[in-house]
């Protein structure tokens, strides 16, 4: 059998990082299969960027939804064992470092399926954060690592990572550059009546920023100050807190709207 690689993700960056890579593989011919663990289900969040970027339906959907950094890993590594006894790949594709990519790499590396990382010997040092943790565990449980800057390069040598690193560059960037020129044809402006205004655009999700009704709060009366329109795409986990917590928005100052696929974010930020 030749070599078949299998792609993890669950959220939007990740799809967003792993796209020129399915895309160059697809080009290639080569056996390539994704696996989509349903960490993001919402389509705003999920589906509009297999369509925006064309990419091939998931193998399976795992289907594994919300919850805490312990239920969501734990889940995802149950139900992708599954899959991976039943089916047999000679590589795990990992991309970022959200828990649907700490569930997938030790869930393969525990299966004997060796883990490729994408974006590895990314540091922020601060292990108060739970993706700072799933890196670092990702990157010294993988053969090979992708790093995508010099200095990530330098952090897995610092490290003695065992498995092999090579300095490819930054997936994100190739996607802006593939990407940026299709975002002058979005109507998005228009749509939102901001052809001939100035405005700011704002994203908020991160949970030690939305899963605190004072930061939260705190984050928002001071985004309130702004003199000029904030256009927000809200995400999901942000408009669930703002319900439970009973926090208003200034709709004169915040405008509210659905999240946004990757062709109408990139002009909204032109």
């Amino acid at each position: 059998m030749g070599l078949r690689v299998a792609i993890i993700f669950g959220t939007r960056p990740q799809i967003i990082k792993t796209a020129p890579v399915i895309q160059e593989a697809l080009k290639r011919r080569l056996d390539v299969e994704v696996i989509h663990t349903g960490q993001h289900y919402d389509y705003k969040l999920s589906q509009i960027f297999f369509k925006e970027f064309r990419l091939p339906e998931p193998k399976v959907n795992l289907e594994v939804g919300s919850g805490s950094h312990a239920y969501q890993t734990g889940e995802i590594m149950l139900r992708l064992e599954r899959h991976l006894v039943e089916n047999t790949y000679s590589l795990m594709l990992i991309p970022g470092d959200t828990n649907s990519a700490l569930a997938g790499a030790l869930t393969s590396v525990k299966l004997g399926i060796p883990v490729a990382h994408i974006e590895a010997g990314a540091r922020c040092y601060d292990m108060g954060m739970a993706e700072e943790i799933n890196r670092r565990l990702i990157d010294h449980c993988s053969k090979l690592l992708f790093a995508p800057t010099p200095n990530c390069k330098k952090n897995l040598e610092k490290e003695s990572v065992t498995g092999e690193i090579h300095l490819t560059g930054d997936t994100m960037y190739d996607v802006f550059l593939k990407f940026k020129d299709k975002a002058d044809r979005s109507n998005i402006l228009e749509r939102l009546e901001l052809s001939d205004r100035e405005y700011g655009l704002l994203t908020l999700h991160r949970a030690e920023n939305v899963d605190d009704p004072i930061r939260l709060g705190s984050i928002l009366k001071g985004i309130q100050e702004a003199k000029t329109k904030i256009i927000f795409p809200i995400h999901p986990r942000t408009a669930n807190r703002l319900r439970e917590f009973n926090i208003p928005l200034n709709q004169s100052k915040i405008k509210p709207i659905e999240p946004v696929g990757y062709i109408d974010m990139l002009k909204l930020l032109k």
